[in-house]
């Protein structure tokens, strides 16, 4: 399986439910009900991709994709899918900046080769996007980029929904270390990689990525000096988190 996280924007729910079977033995997805949901999911969230509506109340997909590239909230691919479905249909649609186009009625196999080929795609793009880090391995720049939207409550809670996530999933990895199931380390450090490179955690990002790249390499030699770098970070984190040192400047 592939631990790649795509975001499903739709307004009609069945569509959805049609989205998510084909997409749930092969990939971790979320969704959204429409443009504006869209956005705030990403801008908390890191997807490997996109897969957008075109018609919808609120704010439709074309809208949708214009602030998200006017904000730069994210590099990921992103999927025009709609009805319309003719060859001047599809130009406009990637002229506009969509990734590629896919219409309705979606053939499964079709959505699955298209998400695989743009996912190899953007492989190198994602691996561009590192957090610098800051003070304690820290990009603060990540906090007041997420206050322009959130309240700084919200954003404490989403760092400690992060740490408590990381901290359950670096469990699991001890357990898959000792029963040697390196493939399913990978998937989640994939999952702790991803998630503190979108909030900035720098250290960790850097301790997972190398972790992550070593095993993909079939380098196991230095997975147990890894995994107590990763939890030693983890705990600083925990730390840090618990003395209200990464958010008492902005109170």
């Amino acid at each position: 399986m592939e631990n790649r996280k795509i975001l499903i924007v739709d307004d009609n729910a069945l569509n959805r439910k049609v989205f998510e079977n084909i997409l749930m033995n092969n990939y971790l997805y979320d969704s959204a009900k429409d443009g504006e949901e869209a956005i705030e999911k990403i801008k908390l969230v890191e997807f490997d991709l996109i897969l957008m509506d075109i018609q919808m109340p609120i704010l439709d997909g074309i809208s949708a994709l214009r602030i998200i590239k006017e904000e730069n909230l994210t590099v990921s691919p992103i999927i025009a899918v709609s009805a319309y479905s003719n060859q001047a249909d599809k130009e406009y649609f990637l002229s506009t900046g969509f990734d590629d186009f896919i219409a309705k009625p979606v053939k499964p196999r079709d959505l699955l080769e298209a998400i695989s080929l743009h996912l190899k795609k953007s492989s190198s793009k994602s691996e561009s996007r590192k957090p610098h880090g800051g003070e304690g391995g820290f990009d603060e720049s990540v906090i007041l980029q997420l206050m322009k939207y959130h309240s700084l409550e919200n954003i404490k809670s989403v760092y400690y929904d992060f740490l408590e996530e990381a901290e359950n999933l670096v469990n699991e990895i001890k357990i898959l270390l000792n029963l040697e199931k390196f493939e399913e380390i990978t998937e989640k450090l994939h999952i702790i990689k991803g998630n503190s490179g979108t909030l900035g955690i720098a250290n960790i990002y850097a301790v997972s990525s190398k972790f992550e790249a070593d095993l993909k390499n079939d380098d196991i030699t230095h997975s147990e000096g890894h995994f107590q770098e990763l939890e030693k970070c983890l705990s600083d984190f925990r730390t840090n988190m618990n003395n209200n040192k990464l958010f008492e400047k902005y109170e």
